[in-house]
């Protein structure tokens, strides 16, 4: 590590600080009469698997501070209720930031027990910027298009690239949306759930996070108490490292998901012919992404592009038979066909623009600050990568774009809630990656009269609804009357055991056929 960095010492990058001042957001909610909110004017758009989903859209402030200035708008979806006993709206969110929810709804409405989820209006919505809210930002199409430099700055010259990217980047996202990034907040978009509440008509909201959303959810409880009827968060987000604390700490999560994977194929040396020594197996894959960087597969896959491809196994392990076959493919026969194959499936970023992830670094960029010195990230993603070099300088590419934000940070609120706010239910996994076990415990205490339902030996993100029938009669208890598990086991008020790792694949199928892949293909792959 020492040496490496030493290498790079010449390259050494302080970042220019040409920011635009802003003012930071109120702590404080506006006033609900500050701004007029109009009923959505529903209409049909059903699908082929969610025939009764139903569109409309709602105007909110870009600025809520100015709530008589500039509106945008947001796109919303619903499953409306069908029983006699309606208990309001239930809100759903996929994470991101910069996830579409839309679908969602559909998903939540056919997975929930229908008793309960005909209770409920399930409404999703394309927060500020995203899919078909408007406007949606798109700041540099083409960024993520094949092949980038090598994520690992072995020189000055892969670091310098990879540093005019991230740079590039930022600088499209100011000259393009120069008077939306100002507004694109968490806090921003909680205020904008609260003008849903009142355009829906609801006194209280009923709300269902994964991921990052389960912060926006635990943003709106702390700046609406009052006006929260029921809160579930799955797979959740530790307030107190946003953000950039927050990706250095997955890195090392996701490194170990890998070496599960590692396991998982060694295991399985009859089908994929790897060897029976998970460490030999790492190996071979280190091998394959060091022949990627020579010659990339199909002209698409290099190191970059290769870790793209592997990281959603460390989200879901039901992706690892197709990614343990495209591995084995490339070593055993010398065939890059299934890895290109996958590399399109599962790691190619916003193949039609680059919406998800402009909004993930107009938020989180914005929402809290981050090193403006690269020597830091340098110093401290070197040390990061000697623990966990999996996708430890990926990561830091993916943010990079922070350093150099056109917009000055703002100070991420702080997340306590006191007893205005109804009992909330948690969901965990113990060894979830992309949001570490720990930060569910963190946002349990100060979550007062919260529940933690944890999944022991879990390493999905975004874990109810994908088959855990322990985990969803959890939910389904809850949002049926309000019932929370209230036990003794540790951190957590109850515990059910992960699902069983997935099968090697017995013929050639497309991902997407389970339920847990239908789940996990809308929460997307990156928090």
């Amino acid at each position: 590590m020492k040496k490496r960095a030493a290498v790079l010492c010449g390259a050494a990058a302080v970042v220019a600080s040409g920011l635009t001042a802003v003012p930071a957001e109120a702590g404080a909610p506006h006033a609900p009469e500050t701004f007029r909110a109009t009923a959505p004017a529903w209409k049909k758009c059903g699908t082929d698997d969610y025939p009764t989903l139903q569109c409309a859209s709602v105007e909110v402030p870009l600025d809520h501070a100015e709530p008589s200035g500039r509106t945008i708008t947001l796109a919303l979806s619903r499953i409306p209720h069908t029983a006699k006993k309606y208990q309001g709206p239930l809100l759903v969110n996929p994470g991101g930031p910069g996830g579409s929810g839309l679908t969602l709804a559909g998903f939540v409405a056919a997975s929930l027990p229908k008793r309960v989820a005909a209770e409920y209006d399930v409404v999703g919505f394309d927060p500020r910027g995203v899919g078909d809210s408007r406007p949606a930002l798109d700041c540099a199409p083409g960024h993520f298009d094949a092949v980038r430099p090598d994520p690992v700055p072995t020189s000055p010259e892969v670091e310098r690239a990879n540093l005019d990217r991230a740079k590039s980047f930022a600088e499209a996202c100011g000259r393009k949306y120069g008077d939306l990034l100002p507004h694109m907040t968490t806090t921003a978009a909680a205020r904008d759930l609260d003008v849903i509440r009142q355009a829906l008509g609801a006194e209280r909201i009923n709300y269902f996070g994964y991921s990052y959303g389960t912060y926006l959810g635990t943003v709106y409880a702390k700046l609406y108490p009052q006006r929260v009827r029921r809160l579930v968060l799955d797979s959740v987000v530790d307030p107190t490292g946003v953000w950039y604390d927050s990706n250095l700490d997955q890195n090392q999560a996701f490194n170990a998901r890998h070496r599960a994977f590692m396991d998982w194929v060694a295991k399985n040396d009859a089908t994929y012919r790897l060897g029976t020594d998970a460490e030999k197996i790492e190996a071979a894959w280190y091998a394959m992404r060091s022949a990627l960087k020579e010659r990339p597969a199909g002209g698409k896959v290099g190191p970059a592009e290769l870790e793209d491809t592997f990281v959603p196994g460390g989200y879901y392990n039901g992706y690892w038979p197709y990614l343990a076959e495209a591995f084995a493919a490339y070593v055993n026969d010398e065939d890059a066909g299934p890895l290109v194959e996958a590399y399109e499936n599962f790691g190619a970023t916003d193949v039609a623009g680059d919406n998800g992830y402009s909004v993930y670094t107009a938020v989180e960029c914005r929402d809290a600050p981050w090193p403006r010195d690269w020597a830091q990230w340098r110093k401290d993603n070197w040390e990061m990568y000697e623990r966990a070099p999996f996708m430890s300088w990926n990561n830091a590419w993916y943010n990079a774009p922070c350093a150099y934000w056109p917009v000055e940070a703002r100070r991420p609120e702080r997340i306590n809630t006191t007893g205005q706010v109804p009992p909330a239910l948690l969901f965990q996994a113990t060894d979830d990656a992309a949001t570490p076990y720990q930060g569910a415990v963190t946002v349990h205490r100060r979550l007062e009269r919260s529940s933690l339902v944890v999944e022991s030996g879990g390493g999905n993100h975004g874990i109810t609804l994908s088959g855990n029938a322990c985990l969803d009669r959890h939910l389904a208890a809850y949002l049926a009357d309000g019932t929370v598990p209230r036990g003794s086991h540790g951190d957590a008020d109850a515990v059910c055991a992960a699902l069983p790792d997935p099968k090697p694949l017995t013929s050639k199928a497309a991902p997407g056929t389970a339920r847990g892949s239908v789940l996990h293909g809308l929460l997307g792959s990156r928090i």
